[in-house]
C-alpha cells in the first residue's frame, strides 16, 4: 500500500472518476437490489495523497452506483457453514433473512460490504442475538472466508484501482475470548479481558492479541469485534463481567491501547465496544436500552479513557452501543444519536475510522422496521450495519432514503468511503500459514499472559498453597475443565484423587452462592471474582478464564512451581485486591 507509483497512479484514478462522476447527479429511478448499469455513479472527495488506502477508496466509490453504495454499508450474518454448499435448514434461512439460498449469493446480491460470523456457546451473554452457528473448526473458517472472498472478488467495490491490490470483503466475528468466544476449537484460546487486567502488563497484553490477530488473519477472518473498552462499574453488569479489562479507567486504557496494537500488527482491524461505555449498566442491551446515569464530567472520567487510548492506538473501528446515555442525548440509543456518534466520538475525540453498530438484531435498534432503522443509524453517524434482520428490507430503506432525500447521498458516500478505506488497509496483509494456529508458539506466549493472571484473594502466600493429594471438584457442567486441571495437576508431579487429600472447587460464568462448596479447601473462580466473596475456604485464587492455558497456570501454583502475581482488577467485597503482596 506504500508503493509511491501505485499512490501516484491512484491520485490519477481518482480525479478523473470524480471528473466522470461529478457532483450532486440525480440518483435515478429506484432499483433491483442487483446493481443496474443505468445507477449514477457517486461523488466523492478528494483524499490526501499521503494516504493511499483513502485515495484507493475515493478511486471505487467514485464509479459506484446507488446498488453497490448501498450493500457496502451492510455486514448481515448468513446460515451455513460454507460460502456455497448449505443445507435446507440454512437455505431457507438465508431465503427469510435476504432472499437467497447461500452466504455467496448474499455476498453478490446485495454487494456486501462484509459479513459477520456468528455462534454460540452456553456460557455467552451474548446468545440472543446469534441465530445460527456457522464456525465449526479452524479448517472449516479458513474454507468458508476463502469462498466468501472469491464470492466478493468480482464485484464493484473489489475491483482493485490502478493495479494495486484488491479490496477484500470484510470478514468479522466477535472473538473476544472468555464467554464471547466464536471460534473455540483448534485456536490458542486466550483468557478472558480481566484476566489482562489482573496480569496488568501491556506487553504480554499486545504479544497475546497479536497471536490471536495472527490466528484470525491465518482463518481468514480480517475484523475482530474486540476489545470491549467498557469500563466495569458495578457486579451486576453481568452482561460486560469478565469482558471488561476492569474498573480502573487508567488501567483498562493501558490494556484496551495493547489489545489494539496486538490485533493490527498481524492484519486484523480491532473494534473498540461498546461506545460510549456499557460498564456502568446493570441491563442487557440485547433485550433492553440501558441507561448511563452518570453526569457528563463521570462519563468523561470513568468511561471515555479506553476509547481515547484505542483511538490513540490507531484502532480501526468503533462500535456503537444501544446505550442511553442521558448526559448528551437523553431516550435516545447511541447507536441512533449525531450527539454521540457524530459530535462526541468525532468531533471531541476524532475518532476517523468506520463506525459500526451493534447488532441491529438487537431489541434498541428494533425500535423501526429494519429499512427505517438502517437509514436512522446511517444519519447519525454510523459507516457499517452490523446483524441486520431483514437484509432485503434495510437495503431497500437506504434506496429509498437516497430517492427521497432522507438520506443525503453525501452520507452514504463517506460512509461507503470509509468502509472501503479499511478494506484497502487491509489489502495485500500478509496472511499467515494454517500451521500457526494453535501452534506451540502461540501457546507459550498466551501461557505467559494466563500465568502473569492468577491472583491470590485470600490465604498465606507460601509455597505451596495446598499440600498432599487433591481431590478436583466444580459446579454442573464443567467436567472439560475439571479433566483439563486434573491432568496438568499430575503433569506437574501432584497426586489427584476421587475423593479425600485437599479439596480445590472450580466455580465459574454464571455460577452462585449454590454452587461453592462448604468444606472446599481451596475455591478457584474463574468469571469474575466477585463469587468469591462469599466463599468460606481458607484459600481463594482467581483465575478469571477457564482455558487450558489458565488450568495449566494453576497447576502450577497448586504444585508450588508458581506464585501468583496477579491483582484483582476489581474490587470484592471483604478481599484485598491480593493476600501476596
Amino acid at each position: 500500500m506504500s508503493n509511491p507509483r501505485w499512490r501516484t497512479a491512484v491520485a490519477l484514478t481518482v480525479l478523473t472518476a470524480l471528473t466522470l462522476a461529478g457532483c450532486g447527479a440525480d440518483p435515478g429511478p429506484p432499483a433491483e437490489p442487483e446493481r443496474s448499469p443505468s445507477s449514477t455513479p457517486a461523488p466523492a472527495a478528494t483524499p490526501s495523497p499521503d494516504d493511499p488506502a483513502a485515495l484507493a477508496a475515493a478511486a471505487v466509490v467514485a464509479t459506484l452506483g446507488d446498488e453497490d453504495l448501498a450493500g457496502q454499508v451492510l455486514m448481515p450474518y448468513a446460515y451455513g457453514n460454507s460460502a456455497t454448499k448449505v443445507t435446507a435448514g440454512s437455505a431457507a434461512g438465508n431465503q427469510k433473512l435476504a432472499g437467497v439460498d447461500t452466504p455467496a449469493q448474499m455476498v453478490e446480491k446485495y454487494r456486501l460490504g462484509g459479513l459477520i460470523l456468528v455462534g454460540f456457546s452456553a456460557d455467552d451473554p451474548t446468545g440472543g442475538n446469534q441465530p445460527t452457528t456457522n464456525v465449526e473448526n479452524p479448517k472449516q473458517v479458513h474454507d468458508l472466508t476463502a469462498g466468501l472472498q472469491k464470492a466478493a472478488a468480482g464485484l464493484p467495490a473489489g475491483k482493485a484501482p490502478a493495479g494495486g491490490p484488491a479490496a477484500p470483503l470484510l470478514i468479522g466475528t466477535d472473538q473476544e475470548y472468555g464467554a464471547v468466544t466464536r471460534i473455540r476449537t483448534g485456536v490458542t484460546q486466550l483468557p478472558t479481558a480481566m484476566a489482562f487486567g489482573a496480569a496488568g502488563d501491556a506487553g504480554l497484553t499486545e504479544s497475546a492479541w497479536h497471536v490471536a490477530g495472527a490466528e484470525l488473519a491465518a482463518l481468514g477472518v480480517n475484523v475482530d469485534f474486540a476489545p470491549v473498552a467498557d469500563v466495569l462499574g458495578a457486579s451486576d453488569s453481568v452482561v460486560i463481567g469478565s469482558r471488561s479489562y476492569g474498573s480502573d479507567p487508567k488501567a483498562a486504557a493501558v490494556q484496551v491501547g495493547g489489545a489494539v496494537r496486538g490485533l493490527q500488527r498481524a492484519g486484523v482491524a480491532a473494534t473498540l465496544k461498546h461506545f460510549p461505555g456499557h460498564g456502568h449498566t446493570a441491563a442487557d442491551s440485547h433485550t433492553d436500552l440501558p441507561a448511563l446515569n452518570q453526569d457528563r464530567a463521570a462519563l468523561d472520567a470513568d468511561d471515555l479513557p479506553p476509547f481515547r487510548a484505542g483511538i490513540d492506538a490507531g484502532a480501526w473501528l468503533v462500535m456503537s452501543g444501544h446505550l442511553d446515555v442521558r448526559s448528551i442525548d437523553p431516550g435516545t440509543a447511541a447507536t441512533f444519536s449525531r450527539k454521540v456518534l457524530t459530535d462526541l466520538l468525532r468531533g471531541e475525540l476524532g475518532f476517523t475510522g468506520v463506525v459500526v453498530t451493534d447488532g441491529m438484531n438487537m431489541a434498541p435498534a428494533q425500535k423501526w422496521p429494519a429499512g427505517e432503522a438502517a437509514v436512522r443509524a446511517i444519519n447519525a453517524g454510523n459507516d457499517l450495519l452490523l446483524m441486520p434482520p431483514d437484509v432485503t428490507a434495510a437495503h431497500a430503506g437506504l434506496l429509498a432514503a437516497l430517492r427521497d432525500g432522507s438520506l443525503p447521498r453525501e452520507r452514504l458516500v463517506e460512509a461507503a468511503t470509509r468502509v472501503l478505506t479499511l478494506k484497502f488497509r487491509l489489502a495485500g496483509q500478509a496472511r499467515p500459514e494454517m500451521s500457526t494456529v494453535g501452534s506451540t508458539a502461540h501457546a507459550e506466549a498466551v501461557g505467559k499472559l494466563s500465568a502473569a493472571a492468577i491472583t491470590q484473594l485470600r490465604g498465606a502466600c507460601a509455597t505451596p498453597p495446598v499440600r498432599g493429594p487433591i481431590t478436583v471438584s466444580s459446579s454442573g457442567g464443567r467436567d472439560g475443565t475439571r479433566a483439563a486441571l486434573t491432568e496438568a495437576l499430575r503433569a506437574n508431579g501432584v497426586k489427584v484423587v476421587d475423593s479425600g487429600g485437599t479439596v480445590v472447587h472450580l466455580v465459574g460464568y454464571g455460577d452462585g452462592a449454590g454452587d461453592l462448596r462448604a468444606d472446599a479447601d481451596v475455591t478457584v473462580g474463574m468469571d469474575t471474582p466477585y463469587l468469591l466473596g462469599k466463599a468460606k475456604s481458607g484459600v481463594l485464587i482467581a483465575t478469571y478464564s477457564s482455558s487450558r492455558l489458565s488450568m495449566t497456570a494453576l497447576a502450577r501454583v497448586l504444585a508450588g512451581k508458581a506464585g501468583s502475581p496477579g491483582r484483582s482488577p476489581v474490587e470484592v467485597a471483604g478481599l484485598p485486591r491480593t493476600s501476596c503482596r
